[in-house]
């Protein structure tokens, strides 16, 4: 009897899944998407009810022959990828690549990789869930006719390699907006005046004036405090009124996707890529020795705060254990949902609320332990009863003037024995003496401060992702792509814990936002998404959705050719050190530079260099030395080396990688070349070996493949980018296929293919194997 087969979307999934099923089944996984919208155009025909073009990924034609040659004489097959849009999308993919009519198809939602989960959702399986389809369709649709249509026009008129996107541009805005608030904003002067105190019985107490006369009193200056002073010398200070209530704290709600990316970054200083990708790997599975695979957490990209009953009754019975009955609240807390959660989901839990943080540590790396200990925490804290804290707050007369003072006392810690919510804006409390009303008190002191107001602070990720979320734009399950879009595109930076828009991204939102006015505005962004919710609900047609947009926003583009400004360099506000004109920032093959905006009256151009809260710091004058002892053979005549493309001299200049001889004749030429020095300290230009050709395999690509750096990691690229946008990790293998004799190989794992999808040969990986660097 055939055993019946599951696929879903990642290896080690199957492999967590296959432990508990034995084998009754059989599971492949598609490792991720398998087709997609193609790479190197729109794939979108807006002329005929924006029909997608589905194209096999690259890589993925194996896979598909492999799934088929499983599927083969299986009738029903069990899609159990991950239980949101993406994975709906994906099992959509599977079953129209298998063929509907020789298979039925079953979705199997798995909100947690646990056995008693597993074999509940397979034996309950759904319909495959056409408008949560569509919804991931019309959402993908959105996002290319967005990015492949407003990015190349960025291209055109700033410079190539820049990108635009739906809901990344937006949060663009968002943090360029804040940063022109900063800049505008003007500091206001103000006061405040407390009162140091002593009653009869220690300790010592700082009370601050409030009000004059039952008003609400505000300082503007030095001069009101010293009046109010004088005022006060022969006041006598006594307590008016002292009041005491008890307050209740109540615990938080377990964790979303978004509140647990902002809470990891607040807490633990993860990212949001890198929460998420922590949280993936805990869910799919983690080696627990002789357990094997086991899933710690439920799914993590959720929106929903529900608790199955299983998961409640399991909480309160380990509280009851661990902390005992005044721990327990009498019934469990339910918390409410943002509104459009999806209430089939579960809210981010433990599997099994009883496998503590302290018994994973052998199992888990730190990162992992730190995010399982922060999600188990936070369930088991909202599941305690509330902490109890005794709010004091006294009113000190003197004279026609009212202070006030007020502290607050732990009393019942409940939930926070477990779990403290992170404040930024939290401050000490003091303690306050036993005070009685009519008591006399001792004037110490008086502490008068001078203040001014401060502008809004720059986003963090947590308070960015917090901002988007309040919004409504974007979804959780994207925020960490965006935010890090943003920052590998250098359109922001991170200072320490801050982003901060860079020169470029303030101008790429500016032109953005004056030609797609629409598209850039955060409440039209918002409504888009309560669309597509509409369509995953099956409330709304998502070719509607589509038409409603792209309607105006190719009418703005259409514009936008035309008028939108061309940026050949962004104003700095620098001043040059050698003509006082205005520096610029421009950009070369080698990135970005400053130079002299009265180029070429002014040849002035240096590295950008920023200070610890990313402003650029003002360059001075560093005159170019000649290379010592250059050989008069190689140069002008003047003992100098000449550069061999424009014949100006060569000048040792240094650059992030160390020192290196460059044309002076830059940024008209841009000739550079590594060098050595000899016994004599005479320089030696070293001639650089001829980099080998290698054939880019995408069909119909006359491409090589070269050497490029992003950043500080080397991959191969093709020559014909954009148009062809085929990359590679590691370098080529010196070593013709066998099958089909294409000139190289690609090393992947242990097992070297060849990167010709329609060959798909594959041998393991020796170590003779010449690589090429």
């Amino acid at each position: 009897m055939a055993r019946s087969l599951l696929i879903v979307e990642s290896p080690t999934k199957a492999r967590t899944l296959q432990k508990y099923l034995g084998k009754a089944f059989e599971v492949r996984s598609t490792m991720g998407h398998i087709r997609d919208l193609p790479k190197n155009e729109l794939g979108v025909d807006v002329n005929h009810d924006f029909r997608p073009q589905y194209t096999t990924i690259v890589g993925k034609a194996k896979v598909i022959h492999e799934l088929k040659k499983a599927a083969a004489g299986v009738a029903d097959i069990y899609l159990g990828t991950d239980p949101d849009r993406e994975g709906e999308a994906i099992a959509w993919h599977i079953a129209e690549s298998l063929g509907e009519q020789e298979h039925r198809f079953h979705r199997v939602l798995l909100l947690e990789l646990t056995q008693k989960a597993i074999k509940e959702a397979l034996a309950r399986p759904v319909p495959l869930n056409r408008a949560l389809f569509e919804s991931q369709q019309a959402r993908r649709i959105l996002d290319r006719l967005v990015g492949y249509q407003l990015s190349p026009l960025l291209w055109q008129k700033v410079k190539s390699g820049l990108s635009a996107g739906r809901v990344q541009s937006v949060a663009l805005r968002l943090l360029c907006d804040r940063e022109k608030a900063i800049k505008a904003f003007v500091p206001e002067e103000y006061w405040s005046l407390a009162a140091c105190l002593e009653g009869r019985e220690p300790p010592r107490f700082t009370a601050r004036l409030v009000k004059y006369r039952e008003k609400e009193l505000k300082l503007r200056n030095v001069n009101e405090v010293e009046e109010i002073l004088e005022n006060l010398e022969e006041a006598v200070f006594q307590v008016a009124k002292v009041e005491k209530k008890p307050q209740k704290r109540q615990p938080l709600p377990p964790f979303i996707t978004s509140s647990l990316q902002i809470e990891a970054n607040r807490k633990l200083r993860l990212s949001p890529q890198n929460t998420m990708r922590l949280a993936q790997r805990l869910y799919e599975g983690v080696e627990l020795g002789d357990e094997g695979p086991v899933g710690l957490i439920t799914y993590m990209r959720t929106d929903s705060t529900r608790v199955s009953g299983e998961a409640l009754a399991a909480v309160r019975e380990f509280i009851g254990e661990l902390y005992g009955p005044d721990f327990l609240p009498k019934s469990p807390h339910h918390y409410k949902s943002p509104r459009g959660a999806q209430e089939a989901h579960e809210a981010i839990r433990p599997t099994d609320v009883r496998r503590r943080p302290e018994d994973l540590k052998r199992f888990l790396k730190k990162e992992e332990l730190a995010l399982y200990e922060l999600i188990w925490r936070r369930f088991v804290a909202s599941q305690m009863a509330p902490a109890v804290y005794n709010l004091t707050t006294v009113e000190v007369t003197a004279g026609d003037y009212l202070f006030r003072a007020s502290a607050t006392v732990l009393t019942f810690p409940g939930f926070t024995i477990i779990y403290q919510e992170v404040r930024e804006d939290e401050e000490p409390e003091e303690k306050l003496p036993p005070l009685k009303k009519g008591e006399r008190l001792t004037l110490i002191d008086f502490d008068p401060q001078q203040h001014f107001t401060k502008p809004p602070p720059r986003y963090t990720e947590a308070s960015l992702i917090k901002e988007l979320e309040v919004q409504g734009i974007g979804r959780p399950s994207t925020y960490a792509t965006i935010l890090s879009i943003l920052q590998d595109r250098d359109y922001v930076l991170k200072i320490k814990t801050r982003l901060r828009p860079t020169e470029l991204g303030m101008a790429v939102s500016d032109l953005l936002v004056a030609s797609f006015p629409e598209v850039m505005d955060p409440k039209f962004t918002a409504h888009l998404e309560g669309d597509l919710d509409r369509v995953a609900e099956g409330q709304a047609s998502w070719v509607n959705v589509l038409r409603e947009f792209y309607g105006p926003f190719s009418r703005e583009l259409e514009k936008a050719k035309g008028n939108m400004a061309r940026l050949k360099y962004l104003p700095t506000g620098l001043s040059c050190p050698k003509c006082h004109k205005e520096l610029v920032i421009r950009w070369g093959k080698a990135g970005e530079f400053l130079g002299c905006s009265a180029f070429p009256d002014c040849d002035f151009t240096c590295d950008i260099a920023r200070n610890d809260h990313g402003d650029l710091i003002p360059p001075t004058v560093k005159e170019d030395t000649p290379p010592r002892n250059a050989s008069a053979a190689n140069g002008p005549g003047d003992g100098n080396l000449a550069c061999p493309e424009c014949g100006k001299n060569l000048v040792v200049r240094r650059g992030k990688n160390g020192e290196f001889l460059g044309c002076t004749g830059f940024p008209r030429c841009r000739f550079t070349c590594d060098f050595t020095r000899d016994s004599q300290g005479q320089i030696r230009i070293l001639e650089k070996a001829p980099s080998p050709s290698w054939p880019c395999p995408e069909p119909d690509c006359q491409g090589d493949l070269v050497k490029r750096r992003f950043r500080q990691k080397f991959f191969y690229g093709c020559s014909k980018y954009p148009k062809c946008t085929y990359t590679l990790s590691q370098p080529p293998v010196e070593s013709p296929c066998p099958k089909c004799s294409f000139p190289w190989l690609k090393k992947v794992g242990k097992k070297l293919i060849c990167p010709r999808e329609s060959c798909a040969y594959e041998q393991p990986a020796s170590a003779h194997v010449a690589v090429s660097g």
